[in-house]
């Protein structure tokens, strides 16, 4: 009789959750990864080594501005008025009105200027951590901008972009992009190099010395001779001007030709405002053939004048920089009264000079000048020479009166001079 033989098998069974098997296998498909770039990284070394990383520095700064000049955050559309600690980054746009100017100061160490009734946008503004590559990105949706670049190094770019073109910017480069109410453009380069591209894709190169327009429908012109800004030669800058017996004074304004391009004609301007707004504008001449106009029937008080050519093609030229002269009667021998005078230490050698006179006195100052505010108050900057204890400023009323006050550096007190 064969005994029978019983094989017995034991089985437990384990319960493993889903997620466990899915953690697992993502743990095991990780390391596969990272095994496999640290052979690559030992076979061929770091790719990225040798890229350096573009950050936002802490913004476009404003080195100066006057007037009404606004910004826009991109972050929260809340619009704020301009101040020397106002920083702008990219996405913001500033906005300057009829008496409004600014310049801004970009990563690459270029220099924007907005001209008044201007809106402009900040797109890009990086820096690479090495300090040396740059972005540099800005778009001009009306009025005018002009852009002032230094030496670039490699890889940097510095865009300017219309609503009809985009333009790259080369380096030690001076050049002007305007925008037209009536939607033609302009694009002036006095130095340097500038490569435009239409939304058609036309590309044009714009060297120094040249203009380009650009008509509505975005068609770029050929190049033109740059015609030059013609330079004022009289009255100079800050001039005095006496009325005549009948109270009021004869001005003649006298310019240059200038010096690239042909003009066909002159446009002249004179206002109470620097800015030229338009209920400022006390005279406005057109089609002078002449580099010289007289300026008549003109009573006391202070103006500025500016002078622009136009082209037979019908290129105008950038206005030249407004100069200002004063008209007054023959000083009556009064004192010019100025009064709470106090300079207060900005740092170094800079002060700040405030005070109070009669509204439209010009206070001067080393060489340096303003005019008394509305409010009765001025303040102008100055720097002091190394070991100064005071400082002279000479206040002059419109009816041609001069008084000499000195201010002390060491205080806050100040003793009057006539």
């Amino acid at each position: 009789m064969v005994a029978n033989k019983t094989t017995r098998f034991a089985f437990d069974w384990w319960i493993i959750e889903k997620r466990f098997v899915y953690l697992m296998i993502a743990i095991f498909l990780a390391c596969g990864v990272v095994a496999g770039a640290a052979l690559y990284v030992w076979k061929y070394g770091n790719p990225f080594k040798n890229v350096a990383e573009l950050k936002y520095p802490a913004g476009a700064r404003f080195i100066s501005f006057e007037g009404d000049v606004r910004v826009i955050r991109a972050a929260t559309r809340e619009t704020i008025a301009a101040n020397a600690d106002t920083q702008l980054y990219p996405g913001d746009t500033v906005q300057t009105q009829t008496n409004g100017r600014a310049r801004i100061g970009l990563a690459d160490g270029s220099t924007l200027v907005v001209k008044p009734n201007s809106t402009i946008i900040v797109r890009d503004n990086a820096r690479a951590d090495d300090g040396k590559r740059t972005n540099v990105h800005v778009s001009v949706e009306s009025g005018q901008l002009s852009v002032r670049t230094e030496q670039q190094a490699d890889g940097t770019t510095n865009v300017v972009e219309t609503p009809k073109t985009k333009s790259t910017v080369g380096e030690s480069t001076n050049a002007s992009f305007g925008v037209n109410p009536e939607g033609t453009e302009e694009i002036r380069v006095s130095t340097g190099a500038v490569e435009t591209t239409n939304s058609s894709g036309e590309k044009t190169s714009i060297r120094g010395g040249e203009y380009v327009s650009v008509n509505n429908s975005g068609r770029l012109s050929a190049t033109q001779r740059l015609l030059d800004v013609p330079q004022p030669s009289q009255p100079h800058d800050l001039e005095k001007v006496f009325v005549s017996t009948n109270g009021a004074a004869s001005v003649a304004l006298k310019w240059q030709r200038p010096q690239s391009g042909t003009p066909a004609y002159y446009r002249v301007e004179v206002a109470t405002s620097p800015f030229f707004v338009a209920d400022g504008k006390v005279i406005e001449r057109d089609q002078l053939l002449a580099t010289e106009f007289g300026a008549s029937d003109l009573r006391p008080g202070v103006y500025f004048w500016r002078v622009r050519a136009t082209a037979s093609s019908g290129q105008a030229s950038d206005w030249s920089d407004p100069l200002k002269f004063i008209v007054a009667t023959r000083g009556t021998g009064s004192q010019v009264a100025v009064s709470n005078l106090s300079a207060e230490l900005l740092g170094g050698n800079l002060y700040l000079v405030r005070g109070r006179a009669e509204p439209g006195t010009t206070i001067k100052l080393s060489g340096r000048e303003t005019i008394v505010a509305p409010d009765n108050s001025f303040q102008i900057q100055v720097t002091a020479s190394g070991g100064a204890r005071d400082v002279t400023i000479e206040a002059q009323d419109p009816h041609g009166n001069s008084s000499q006050y000195k201010v002390s550096l060491s205080g806050r007190t100040a003793r009057g001079r006539t």
